[in-house]
């Protein structure tokens, strides 16, 4: 599989890396719509609902200065876009996958919807 090489799409998604890394909320907002939303399973746990539920999980756990992330984008159409991100070591050691749904509004490309999967080691 090819995949897209969109240098806007992923400088998105390596601020999103980039403020896991450090544990900067304020970065992470820069990512995500106002009104994006986050389903998954942290482990066999479901997350749901807002996307503030990733930032009380930032808040929580801190920074991941040993976050390894891969992305790719998967697919993009005009305004919408869908990328994977796989990482190593988030800030709980947890290694995962995300797929973000982006949109681009007024210019700017935002992740509208996080779906994650995390496993146990």
């Amino acid at each position: 599989m090819e995949y897209i090489q969109d240098a806007e799409i992923i400088s998105v998604l390596e601020n999103y890396a980039e403020a896991l890394r450090m544990g900067n909320i304020e970065q992470l907002q820069k990512t995500f719509h106002g009104d994006a939303i986050m389903y998954g399973y942290w482990d066999q746990h479901l997350v749901e609902g807002g996307i503030a539920n990733l930032y009380d999980s930032v808040a929580r756990h801190g920074a991941a200065p040993h976050l390894k992330a891969r992305i790719e984008v998967l697919h993009k159409a005009g305004n919408i876009a869908l990328v994977r991100v796989e990482y190593e070591n988030n800030a709980a050691g947890k290694d995962g996958v995300d797929y973000h749904s982006l949109i681009k509004i007024n210019g700017e490309w935002r992740v509208i919807a996080k779906l994650f999967q995390t496993f146990e080691k």
